[in-house]
């Protein structure tokens, strides 16, 4: 079976993408299906339908990566019915096209959690790009934690329009910074090292997604909200593999084991950490529910244009 795993912007972003990846080249070296990467794709819905266009016919399947594909993949799935489709971060299904969710809210919400534990200002962060559904249900997730453990901490929450430009998000995290920010939660692609500079030189502490920042730059990253799209990303060829379109969204939260999870840095104090275990422990029990919308204010710099 030849399936084409399809993306967004670049594949080594250093975030999203590059942890779905790893999903695809491990089915790859598995054999399961004869797997080719389609990259670089513009986020604009003309430029994903024309290369959609041009690859759909080549291959038996296609797994779209990223929520950005809710528009252009369902018009896809209708009009080639023996093609079947998937969308990992997807909000969409049909007879011939499956959505998986790796449940990044669930990460977010005890991001929020931490951040409002550590911050010695009582001001904290997010800092996003594309508005997404799924990096819209992050952010909702990341304020409804921080209210959770600390409702008097202040939340400066924005997105900044892009994924990959890092003088951008190094601009907008230096000004949620100079407005008092002193942990930034961090849900961006290849555009983290601008607010990585940003928070190195500001002095503030930074939770990431997607990879595991707080191996490789423990002196910024407080803590990692893991979301193992990776994951998401097998299951759905596997399923396609095997012919099985679910019949709803496949949701990955933190009851399926590693697959969402927050790793803590080892500076982490201990009263912050019992009350992420907590937290933990009641979102698996279904005590806590998490909104997956925000209506409240956004930040926006002066000094930087928002296009998002």
């Amino acid at each position: 079976m030849k399936i084409a795993v399809f993306f967004v912007g670049e594949v080594q972003d250093a975030g999203f993408n590059a942890s779905a990846l790893q999903g695809a080249e491990r089915a790859a070296a598995q054999g399961v299906a004869e797997i080719s990467v389609i990259s670089g794709v513009r986020y604009e819905q003309d430029a994903i339908r024309a290369r959609m266009a041009e690859v759909v016919p080549k291959v038996d399947g296609l797994v779209f990566i990223g929520g950005q594909g809710n528009i252009a993949t369902p018009e896809a799935a209708a009009a080639h019915p023996d093609t079947r489709f998937a969308i990992v971060q997807g909000q969409k299904t049909g007879t011939n096209l499956a959505s998986y969710d790796v449940r990044q809210e669930d990460s977010a919400f005890l991001a929020g959690v931490l951040a409002a534990h550590v911050t010695r200002s009582g001001i904290v962060g997010h800092l996003s790009g594309h508005r997404v559904r799924p990096g819209l249900k992050g952010r909702a997730a990341f304020l409804a934690g921080v209210a959770h453990a600390r409702p008097e901490v202040k939340v400066l929450t924005g997105f900044c329009g892009t994924q990959d430009d890092n003088s951008v998000t190094r601009a907008w995290a230096e000004a949620e910074i100079a407005a008092g920010v002193d942990v930034l939660f961090t849900m961006l692609n290849g555009a983290r090292r601008g607010a990585i500079e940003a928070c190195r030189a500001g002095g503030a502490r930074q939770i990431g997604n997607a990879l595991d920042w707080v191996e490789t730059d423990p002196e910024v990253f407080l803590a990692l909200a893991l979301a193992r799209i990776d994951l998401g990303v097998e299951r759905a060829i596997s399923d396609m593999v095997a012919g099985q379109v679910p019949p709803g969204i496949v949701e990955f939260g933190l009851g399926e084991g590693d697959v969402v999870s927050l790793r803590l840095g080892a500076d982490v104090p201990e009263p912050a950490r019992e009350a992420v275990a907590q937290a933990a422990a009641d979102l698996r029990a279904g005590r806590i529910a998490i909104p997956d919308s925000y209506e409240g204010p956004e930040f926006t710099p002066e000094r930087v244009a928002c296009d998002g």
